[in-house]
This record gives structure tokens, C-alpha cells and sequence, in this order.
């Protein structure tokens, strides 16, 4: 039922104006100390349910804070040391004083489903600032063209992105292979590649960093591999993978991390590498779009 755009309670009751302030306080203090860390899904329910329940922040035993979000007590007491305290007690005591000093908060009304979209707004926003070098990402656009066939890396939590490339990019790309699956098939895969021509792997490795990845990326290497790699904003390590690195931020706001920057940069990619096909990809597009009309593939 539509409530007239007002935050609401877990119990269904509009939030007032200073509940939202507190759930803004909180928020903005859980960002700010897991900057740069990876929590656990427990940890983020455990962050969601300080946030929503912001108003007791003051009376909540780590007992029924883990009991609210359904984790152990010792999960709370390993998130509060985490975010830098010495224990629950010390942390609530802090989050409880945040809420009582908080004058900043923003006045708009969002509970976390449109926080976490929110977020994602700001990933996109700092991806538009790093791809402000065009001549970097038609450099890109230019290895990817060249290479026949053209390697394309993602393994567990990063396949789909892999497969959304390769989708599309089989449109345009004469010889486009996705790599999906890991163990030593990677290996065998990697190698049929540049037997066949085949010197570019693009690689998609999102966290957590899968070792299966990292030890496709050291192979690829060995074998004269350029590798173009595509990885999160916070991992430090890039350059001992990759030849030519492009990164994106992730959103941690929910139980599962969310790719909506990640998304973007594959449609940037698809673009960039059919700038640099000198036509044939306007021409294998014209091909494919006459043969789905003529098979009546789509409804419409």
C-alpha cells in the first residue's frame, strides 16, 4: 500500500523526521568506519539492524541486537572490534552518542533499499570521473578488436559480467570465447586461445578475488597473454596481473554486493571496441538484425 512517499517503521508506522535524522547519523557513521573493508553478510545485517533501529541504540544488549539480526552474539562483538571498538558496549555507547549530537543529517527520507540505490548513484558518479582519459579507453577498445579470438576471464561472482560482455561483443567480434568455469580447464582454454591467435584476455574479478582468478591471470602471463583487467576500486594489487587496468566500486550496502558500475563499464567496453573495428561492426550488426527479422526472433 502506497504510503505517500513516508519512510515507514518495521512496525508500519511513518517514521517522524528525527527518526530518519538518527537512521542518516547512523548510517553515515557505519560508512565512514568500514571504508575500505569487506564485511561479512552477518556483519552487514548486523549494520542494517543498528541503522533501523537507531532509536534504541541506547538499550539493545548485543544479545538482542544478534537476536534481531538473526547472527550470533559473538558476530556482533567481532563487528563492533571490526569498526574499530574494544567491544559492543564501547560501540554502543559511541553510535548512541551520534545520534544524540547528529546536526547534519539530511532532511530527505530514504530507508535502505533506496540508500543502497543511492549508493550506487555515487559509484557511477566516481566511474564517469575515472573514465574522463578517452584515449586510454580507446586503446582499450583497440586491443580488444585486434585480438582473434578474444579471451573474456570471470569466474564465480563475476561470471555474469564475463557472459554480459561476451553476449554482446559476439555480435560485433568474429571469435569471442568466455571463460567461466574454473579449475584447469582455465589453463587448457587460455592455451586453445593463442594457439588460434588469440593474444588479449579480458578479465572480469570482483571481490572476494577469487585464487583460481589470480592464478589465470599469473598463466596468461606465462603464455604472452596481454591481459586488460577489470577489477573493484579497492583492491590494491592490480599491476602485478595487468597490463592495462580499468576499476569500479561496488555497493556493500546490502546483504549481497551490487555491480551497477561494473554494468556501465561493459557497455563502455562494447563501444570502445567497435569504434576500432573499421566498420564490421556496424556491418555484422546490420547482418544479425536482418536474420532475427527474417526468423522473427523477437515479439516485437
Amino acid at each position: 500500500m502506497k504510503r505517500d512517499n513516508k519512510q515507514v517503521s518495521e512496525a508500519g508506522a511513518p517514521l517522524q523526521g528525527n527518526q530518519v535524522s538518527d537512521r542518516q547519523a547512523i548510517q553515515a557513521e557505519l560508512d565512514r568506519r568500514t571504508e575500505g573493508q569487506r564485511l561479512t553478510p552477518a556483519q552487514r545485517r548486523i549494520a542494517q539492524c543498528l541503522t533501523e533501529r537507531s532509536g534504541e541504540i541506547g538499550f539493545l544488549s548485543s544479545m538482542e541486537l544478534a537476536e534481531f539480526a538473526n547472527v550470533s552474539q559473538p558476530s556482533v562483538t567481532r563487528f563492533a572490534m571490526a569498526l574499530g571498538f574494544d567491544g559492543y558496549l564501547e560501540m554502543r555507547k559511541y553510535l548512541r552518542a551520534v545520534v544524540a549530537t547528529d546536526e547534519t543529517a539530511s532532511s530527505a527520507q530514504t530507508n535502505r533499499y533506496q540508500a543502497a540505490a543511492l549508493a550506487e548513484l555515487a559509484n557511477l558518479s566516481e566511474l564517469a570521473q575515472s573514465l574522463i582519459n578517452e584515449s586510454e579507453i580507446d586503446r582499450i577498445g583497440k586491443v580488444l578488436a585486434g585480438s582473434r579470438p578474444l579471451a573474456v576471464l570471470g569466474l564465480r561472482a563475476s561470471a555474469g559480467l564475463a557472459c554480459q560482455f561476451g553476449f554482446y561483443a559476439s555480435k560485433v567480434h568474429p571469435d569471442v570465447r568466455v571463460i567461466e568455469s574454473g579449475g584447469s580447464m582455465v589453463e587448457d582454454q587460455l592455451e586453445q586461445c593463442v594457439s588460434a591467435g588469440g593474444r588479449t584476455l579480458l578479465a572480469f574479478m570482483l571481490p572476494l578475488y577469487p585464487k583460481e582468478t589470480v592464478r589465470a591471470l599469473e598463466f596468461a602471463r606465462q603464455i604472452g597473454m596481454h591481459i586488460v583487467l577489470i577489477s573493484d576500486a579497492s583492491y590494491g594489487d592490480h599491476q602485478k596481473l595487468a597490463d592495462m587496468l580499468l576499476k569500479a566500486r561496488v555497493s556493500t550496502r546490502l546483504v549481497f554486493d551490487s555491480h551497477a558500475a561494473f554494468a556501465a563499464l561493459v557497455s563502455v567496453l562494447l563501444d570502445a571496441m567497435c569504434n576500432n573495428m573499421n566498420g564490421e561492426a556496424q556491418k555484422r550488426l546490420e547482418q544479425i538484425d536482418y536474420s532475427s527479422k527474417k526468423r522473427k526472433v523477437f515479439a516485437s
